[in-house]
């Protein structure tokens, strides 16, 4: 069996279609740093990547794949449904539902969006706001994460080197040694425990680089809530790929 690696992009069309016959959700993922065939759920893309290190057989990729249909078949049937940033469309902002209202006016020069206590109001001349509204949202998660990563690093006396707002697709925040802390900006979307939570995680990082019981005893202390951040996040952060 020729491995991964020496067939042409073309040449693997046959394979996808054997995936597809497994489960339509099921997509291919050739990975120069994967070290093993793995299953990676996309609640994103609505899809489940069967990622396949370069060297990898086909032959044996199809053979993974075949014996975890089930897990296939059950975790497909739970991937939530993706949601637009579109008119009637319904999000959580900060912790509340908003109703997205697109307002559409072609003779406007630009998109003007206002969030009220159970809207976000888009008056607009494009055809799809889409991008607008997550410009929007990724400004407000900055300006509002911000807001708390400060708050809470003034308590431990720790500074903040920078904060980055980023679209991770794995990690909801991080803390790099020399105190730049960077967060996802889909953080805006989960509940404000969750949000919260996962803002005093990064900033415990400040004094502990690790995840040692004195890490999350200052972590508990920081948050607001951190048994309903924490499970929230545990259980469900990944429908917060679904939005967009």
């Amino acid at each position: 069996m020729i491995p991964f690696l020496h067939r042409s992009l073309s040449a693997l069309d046959p394979f996808r279609q054997d995936l597809e016959a497994i489960h339509p959700a099921l997509q291919l993922r050739v990975s120069a740093r994967a070290r093993r065939l793995a299953l990676r759920l996309d609640p994103k893309g609505g899809a489940i990547h069967l990622v396949v290190p370069k060297r990898a057989s086909m032959k044996r990729a199809l053979e993974f794949a075949r014996q975890y249909k089930d897990w296939i078949d059950r975790h497909a049937a739970a991937l939530p449904p993706a949601i637009r940033f579109e008119d009637g469309a319904t999000i959580p902002v900060l912790g509340q539902g908003r109703l997205i209202r697109v307002v559409f006016d072609p003779a406007l020069k630009r998109t003007a969006i206002t969030l009220n206590d159970d809207a976000l109001i888009v008056h607009t001349n494009k055809d799809d706001p889409g991008a607008r509204i997550t410009r929007f949202l990724k400004a407000l998660a900055r300006t509002e994460i911000a807001r708390l990563a400060r708050e809470k690093a003034a308590r431990i006396d720790r500074p903040i080197a920078e904060i980055q707002i980023r679209d991770t697709t794995s990690r909801w925040g991080s803390c790099s040694p020399d105190g730049t802390l960077s967060f996802s900006w889909r953080l805006v979307l989960a509940p404000y425990e969750s949000l919260d939570y996962v803002v005093a995680h990064e900033v415990a990082h400040l004094i502990h680089l690790n995840h040692k019981p004195r890490f999350w005893a200052l972590c508990e202390e920081l948050s607001t809530d951190f048994s309903t951040g924490h499970d929230w996040m545990k259980k469900n952060a990944h429908s917060l790929m679904r939005y967009g």
